[in-house]
């Protein structure tokens, strides 16, 4: 037997010291958890003759219920008011959210449609209708991430793969829309490359399409400044080089100068500058895969790194962190 009204009391008498619901939560695993000395006597009680069992149980389960009233009216209690608040750890948005939608403002005010599309696309919108000769290097599982299906001579639509750029959704968007249209389309592309400082399997793509009756090299670079100047709210340095892509004629390699290290070479940049997206019109073969005469309509392309871009407006030094999941890299935006 045990004297319940000692343990009664000395119960009651540590509660009045009781500050925190930290220091609560610890009073009542001692005195009305599992392993507290009064639950493990009510248990002891099966053991005991029927008469004892009855005395006993019914001041036991008294003490009992007196400890778990009082613990329930001490819970308003438990707060000391006098000691420093806690900060709430609420999340937020990824960076590369953010640079998405500092873009979509962008191009909305322009009078740009947001447009999305699967993320398993297929050798004919990836590649045939963007006039990839058969033999492209970016055509082997080298490079793209081909689906096995249980026919695996597949070709064009039925062969399918995870997109490895977006472009592909252009022309999806061309045969369901008349021209003149302008729109953009985010979203994540993959790739089977090593990874390093700058290059990730995984990334986001942010594309533009302007379809028109007049659309000049000119207003394509202009396009290119407006939309680096929102992001970044200053003037960025730019150059277009000559590049070959299947889907553009002429194509051109657009980078900006490195922001980490303002030119000076660094392990983002490697010679000062960023590849941040290649663009030119669209090659009049794409134009007819979409169902649009390139003899009357014109456009431009621009393809954006969206993750190299959010990495220049952060100061991320390394791409492989945007998909990390490490809570101590996302904690700090």
């Amino acid at each position: 037997m045990i004297d319940l009204g000692a343990l009664q009391r000395a119960a009651q008498e540590e509660l009045e010291t009781v500050r925190t619901n930290e220091g609560l939560e610890s009073w009542r695993i001692k005195h009305l958890g599992r392993s507290a000395a009064l639950m493990l006597f009510l248990r002891e009680l099966a053991g005991m003759p029927l008469e004892q069992r009855k005395e006993w149980g019914s001041k036991g389960n008294a003490v009992r219920k007196e400890l778990q009233e009082l613990c329930e009216q001490r819970v308003p209690q438990s707060i000391d008011i006098t000691q420093p608040g806690m900060r709430p750890n609420i999340g937020s948005l990824h960076p590369i959210t953010r640079v998405k939608n500092d873009l979509n403002d962008a191009f909305k005010l322009l009078g740009f449609e947001v447009y999305d599309g699967p993320e398993i696309s297929s050798e004919g919108y990836d590649f045939d209708a963007l006039n990839f000769p058969p033999d492209h290097p970016a055509r082997e599982s080298m490079d793209t991430y081909w689906i096995k299906t249980k026919n695996s001579q597949s070709q064009g639509a039925k062969k399918l793969d995870l997109r490895p750029h977006l472009t592909g959704l252009s022309v999806r968007y061309m045969q369901t829309h008349t021209p003149p249209f302008r729109f953009v389309y985010p979203g994540r592309a993959f790739r089977s490359e090593s990874t390093d400082a700058g290059h990730e399997q995984t990334f986001y793509q942010y594309e533009a399409l302007v379809v028109d009756e007049d659309i000049s090299l000119s207003g394509g670079k202009v396009l290119v400044y407006t939309i680096l100047e929102r992001v970044f709210g200053k003037q960025v340095t730019i150059r277009m080089r000559p590049g070959f892509f299947p889907f553009v004629e002429p194509g051109f390699e657009i980078d900006m100068q490195c922001l980490q290290c303002g030119g000076e070479k660094c392990s983002v940049c490697g010679d000062g500058w960023v590849e941040m997206m290649p663009g030119g019109p669209p090659h009049p073969n794409v134009l007819r895969a979409g169902g649009i005469d390139p003899a009357k309509w014109q456009g431009f392309y621009i393809n954006i790194g969206l993750d190299r871009l959010a990495m220049m407006k952060y100061g991320i030094n390394d791409i492989r962190l945007m998909h990390s999941g490490d809570l101590r890299f996302l904690r700090q935006f």
